[in-house]
């Protein structure tokens, strides 16, 4: 019943997307309805600028910390990556924002910061190595995602139950890409010259 009763709140939790809220009050533009469409801090970025993109980031990290300190004191280590799962389907598709929301890479990041420290430290530094090396923000996230997701794993044992709710996760994660992974595809096929390079439409988190 605990179990099953922090599933729901992480959940819900996720549900109140930090980008649409913010947003809101700030009198800015719904981020589902400009650049990409994505509730997430890159898009922030294009639509606010680096101030607000840094107050979302910021939320979603703190928020994900706190749930996975709560699912550590209350729950057993093979229960907590199911969590991590929850509040990222609650930031996907958001009960509370006609469930369409964000990526969910930003609350996954806070949410591995108390059981993997260095996991997290070290996937921000690969972020930002590949985004400046290839320019290509969602790849750059998915980087970041497999160190989450090692970390997951290190820090809770490599248990079935561990692996089965991490690599959901990730999935979870891969799939709300799958947008900006065929516009690679087709950017790539393009002979040079033929079209103007796609427009990368959101860095994932």
């Amino acid at each position: 019943m605990r179990f099953a009763f922090a599933l729901l709140a992480a959940y819900l939790i996720g549900s109140l997307n930090a980008a649409i809220i913010v947003l809101r009050f700030s009198g800015k533009e719904d981020p589902r309805t400009v650049f990409s469409g994505n509730a997430g801090t890159t898009n922030v970025y294009r639509l606010a600028g680096g101030l607000w993109a840094a107050v979302v980031l910021l939320i979603e990290v703190f928020r994900g910390a706190a749930l996975a300190v709560l699912a550590m004191a209350l729950l057993a280590p093979v229960q907590v990556p199911w969590i991590g799962l929850a509040l990222v389907i609650g930031n996907r598709f958001p009960c509370f924002h006609r469930f369409r929301g964000g990526k969910g890479v930003a609350g996954y990041l806070g949410f591995l910061l108390p059981l993997a420290p260095w996991a997290a430290a070290v996937s921000c530094l690969a972020w930002v190595l590949v985004h400046q090396g290839l320019g290509i923000p969602f790849v750059a996230s998915f980087i970041m995602v497999l160190f989450l997701a090692g970390g997951a794993v290190g820090a809770l044992g490599a248990q079935p139950a561990v692996i089965a709710g991490t690599a959901a996760t990730v999935a979870l994660i891969f799939l709300g890409h799958r947008g900006n992974v065929a516009a690679l595809i087709r950017e790539r096929r393009l002979k040079k010259g033929q079209k103007p390079a796609l427009r990368w439409r959101t860095g994932g988190k």
